[in-house]
Order: C-alpha cells, then sequence, then structure tokens
C-alpha cells in the first residue's frame, strides 16, 4: 500500500529590517494557508515579533480565512451594537481606515477623526479589554501617495525591558496596570472638549488589568494600588524608555495587498499621522487574535464578554 508523503514545511525567508526585531518575510503564498504554514510562521513572530509580507494578493475572504489558523479571533460585534454601522463583509475584520461607512474620508476634526487619533501614539491591540489581543494582522487596501505620511511605526518593547536595570525590573514585578482604550485618546489629543464628556471618561468605563513585564501601552491609565498621578509618572517613564529611537523602526507600506503581522505581547506599535490625512483614503483592515498564553486574562474575570470603545 501507498504511503502519503509527509507535509513539506513552508520554507519563509526573513529580511531583518532591525537589528532586534522585524523582518520581511517572503518565500510562501498566504492565499493558500495551512496549519504548517501558519506555525512557521509563528515561529518567525517569536524571533522577530514583527514580519512584513508585500503583495500577498489576499482579500477580505482569505485574510480572515488566514488569521482563524492563527488561534480564535476578536470581532467588532460589540461595537456594531453601539451604533457604529460596519461596512465591511466580516465582523472579524477591524476598520481602521480613515474611511467611515459610505466610503467617505473620515475628517481629522470629526468625533470619529478625534477617537481615531489614538492610534498614532504607541499602543498594543486590546489591552483595555478583560481579554488581550495575541498576533493582530493588518491588511492594506488601499494607500495614500507615498511621501504623505500613513507608515505604521514598531516598538521593541521586549528588547527595551531586556535592557532595564535589575532593580527597575524588581520593582514593576508585581504592578498590574490598568488599560483605558478613553485614556490613550485623551493622552494623543490633549485638551479636546469632546473628551471631557462622562461617556468619554476612563472612570466611566471597566478597566482591562493585566500584569506588567513591559505589557505596556500608552492605553495604561494607572498602577493598581498607586497613587493615580504617581503611577502615571511610572507609566511615563516606562513608555519614554520603550520608545527610544534605537527600539523603534518604520514600516513602510509599499502597495495593496501589503500584509504586517505583530505579536502584542512583545511589541507595541501606531499609525503615523501625514499631510494624507482628510484628503486621502489610507484604508487598512486587522484581524486580531485572542491571546491564548496564561496570561491572556490578566486579572480580569475569564470569560468577560464587555469591550471598550465607543462609535
Amino acid at each position: 500500500m501507498a504511503i502519503d508523503a509527509a507535509p513539506q514545511t513552508p520554507q519563509i525567508q526573513y529580511k531583518p529590517l532591525h537589528p532586534t526585531f522585524v523582518a520581511e518575510a517572503s518565500g510562501v503564498d498566504l492565499t493558500k494557508p495551512t496549519p504548517e504554514l501558519v506555525s512557521e510562521i509563528k515561529k518567525g513572530l517569536a524571533q522577530y515579533g514583527v514580519l512584513v509580507f508585500r503583495k500577498t494578493g489576499l482579500d477580505d475572504d482569505s485574510h480572515v480565512a488566514l488569521s482563524r489558523l492563527f488561534g480564535e479571533l476578536d470581532d467588532v460585534t460589540p461595537y456594531n451594537k453601539l451604533g457604529r454601522l460596519n461596512r465591511l463583509k466580516y465582523d472579524e475584520l477591524f476598520d481602521v481606515s480613515n474611511v467611515d461607512g459610505d466610503g467617505n474620508i473620515i475628517q481629522p476634526k470629526s468625533q470619529r477623526g478625534i477617537l481615531g487619533r489614538g492610534n498614532t501614539i504607541f499602543h498594543v491591540d486590546s489591552s483595555f479589554n478583560p481579554r488581550r489581543a495575541g498576533y493582530s494582522l493588518l491588511l492594506a487596501h488601499q494607500l495614500p501617495p507615498k511621501g504623505l505620511g500613513g507608515e505604521t511605526e514598531f516598538a521593541d518593547s521586549r528588547t527595551a525591558y531586556a535592557d532595564l536595570p535589575q532593580e527597575t525590573k524588581d520593582k514593576i514585578a508585581d504592578w498590574a496596570l490598568m488599560h483605558s482604550q478613553h485614556h490613550s485618546r485623551r493622552v494623543a489629543n490633549p485638551g479636546e472638549p469632546l473628551l471631557e464628556e462622562e461617556r468619554f471618561l476612563p472612570e466611566s468605563h471597566p478597566f482591562g488589568v493585566h500584569k506588567l513585564n513591559m505589557y505596556i501601552a500608552n492605553h495604561a491609565y494607572a498602577v493598581q494600588g498607586k497613587d493615580l498621578e504617581e503611577g502615571q509618572k511610572e507609566i511615563r517613564a516606562l513608555l519614554d524608555h520603550a520608545t527610544q529611537p534605537k527600539y523603534v523602526t518604520a514600516v513602510h507600506w509599499y502597495d495593496e495587498g501589503d500584509l504586517v503581522v505583530w505579536d502584542n505581547t512583545c511589541v507595541m506599535h501606531r499609525a503615523c499621522p501625514g499631510a494624507f490625512e482628510g484628503q486621502y483614503k489610507r484604508d487598512m483592515r486587522r484581524t486580531t487574535v485572542h491571546d491564548s498564553s496564561s496570561h491572556a486574562w490578566g486579572l480580569n474575570k475569564v470569560g468577560d464578554t464587555w469591550r471598550s470603545g465607543l462609535p
């Protein structure tokens, strides 16, 4: 009887883009995903934290199909229930574009433009929810003209943590941070009157509470158990350390179909603003894979279904 050939391991080639993290990945077809391919991508992510795939040929269908092989996906259903119109085919796609439900370019001074400004400062996805994000897969559908901004910057929080003095590591070892999407929006929009409304105050909503170990972001509002002002000063110092130029690099989007995959537990990211805002479309769609590690739920109630955010 003939013996079936063993499945071949996909061979991914890597081109490092920074001394400590981020690489361009090539040599595989993401439109035909297999568990073996995703396993290899995860190995690459364990090494580089961020992988860039060029001209993938992915569309909404194949983007979601690929993402489902990484694990359980988060979805936008709770946000839809709050009134936001979802223009996309799948609820597993997060619309992180500057395009509204009618296809119009979102203006920077509109409510959605103000709220979206929080994406332009360093953060991790979903730390403000009870279950944090693991992997994110961001696909370019339409890009602004080159030279007008819109890159995505990443910060290597894993190396930044390794470089901390042992004294600092010991001090923060047991800290838990209280994360709020509304806090990061305020950080990104200092003095914005809209965000003084009660519905946008951090204290008006539940917090995602997660242990630190440099799982940090501008969503981090407070250190649990510490005075608010003192905790925010400590958080700011850690963020300043982790976003030094030596830990940061920009990924440039060249073509529609470019895909960037990253591990939120070891890198931060931000969307770079630019002259394209209010004038040209930047249509970006993200899938978010729930963290499946023992740290996924932090100090939150396992199984909680609430989500942070307003339309």
